[in-house]
């Protein structure tokens, strides 16, 4: 098969996304005629039919599916291409793009990145961060899609070279008036005679949670399940249930805080002066996380994002 054509890539997206090739051919400002030609092409090219043509329109078939998510990530590719040379014609020297997790997010790994760009030798560098779970940063970093990832270093990270980054500790938040509110401490296994609030299923903690909850052999009562940590503490708050979460969300130093409701809370975005909110620390000996660099080789990073994985590495050791 000969090299796929970008441009017919982007046309066929378009009309798989409009489910019509008229509507396709506007948007992307070309004849409905010249797209045709081309969609034609590219089946002839790809030896499979791509499109069911309907009298409204047309819908992919099962190969035009699967070339589909292919034709989005290849997009997406060149599109970051596209920004990275765009950089550096307005004197960007160094471009980085880093994946990192939920909880590293929503934690230090923004203000470590701004102190980073803040030094005036780095002034020349751009750093870009997207959130991912961490078996996608895995994945990512591996297929060479990005070349530098931040997660939990108990993920599955065989083939590729790590660092130590931050620490995180779990804890157990709860609303103000639960039996666990005034407590200075509790294991995991304490929790699970409570409805919990959880992060999806393809997360790190998902994962982790449910291990520990098998080997006790007890289910997890999940009441709801919500995509960031800010939605979390809403539903704690709000009384729905207990979450397990990093303590350092909410910008609480060390242990012994039970029965003091959450003042000011710290990387939760949205949510100011939180109260009615407790943490209380979890006893458990993976309740402690360790978070990695994750790379596929030290020595092919580019020297923008060896200075910065160098430099979070030295946050980590300060911290």
């Amino acid at each position: 098969m000969k090299d796929l054509d970008l441009t017919t890539l982007r046309l066929f997206v378009a009309a798989c996304d409009l489910g019509n090739i008229a509507r396709a051919g506007e948007q992307q400002h070309i004849g409905s005629s010249a797209i045709s030609k081309r969609l034609a092409l590219l089946e002839e090219q790809v030896q499979a039919p791509l499109l069911e043509r309907h009298r409204r329109g047309v819908v992919p078939t099962a190969a035009g599916l699967m070339l589909l998510e292919h034709a989005r990530a290849m997009l997406a590719s060149a599109d970051r291409a596209a920004r990275d040379m765009a950089a550096y014609q307005h004197g960007v020297k160094g471009q980085v793009r880093i994946l990192a997790s939920v909880s590293s997010i929503a934690e230090s790994l923004p203000d470590d990145i701004a102190a980073f760009l803040q030094k005036p030798e780095h002034a020349q560098i751009r750093v870009d961060i997207e959130e991912l779970t961490s078996s996608e940063i895995i994945r990512s970093i591996r297929e060479g899609l990005a070349l530098v990832g931040v997660c939990w270093n108990a993920a599955d990270l065989e083939g590729l070279q790590t660092l130590p980054y931050r620490c995180d500790t779990l804890a157990v938040a709860v609303p103000a008036g639960h039996p666990l509110a005034l407590r200075d401490s509790c294991s995991f296994s304490e929790t699970l005679d409570c409805e919990h609030v959880g992060l999806p299923a393809s997360t790190a903690v998902y994962t982790m949670l449910a291990r520990a909850a098998a080997i006790i052999g007890r289910p997890i009562n999940y009441r709801a399940v919500v995509s960031s940590f800010d939605a979390t503490i809403r539903c704690v708050r709000a009384g729905l249930g207990v979450a397990i979460m990093p303590r350092e969300i909410l910008g609480m130093a060390g242990s012994g805080h039970g029965g003091q409701g959450v003042q000011g809370v710290q990387g939760v975005q949205g949510v100011q002066g939180v109260q009615g909110v407790n943490m209380v620390p979890l006893t458990d000996a993976w309740a402690r996380r360790q978070f990695a660099i994750c790379f596929r080789d030290g020595s092919r990073l580019s020297p923008a994002a060896r200075t910065l994985v160098d430099y979070l590495a030295g946050c980590a050791q300060a911290g």
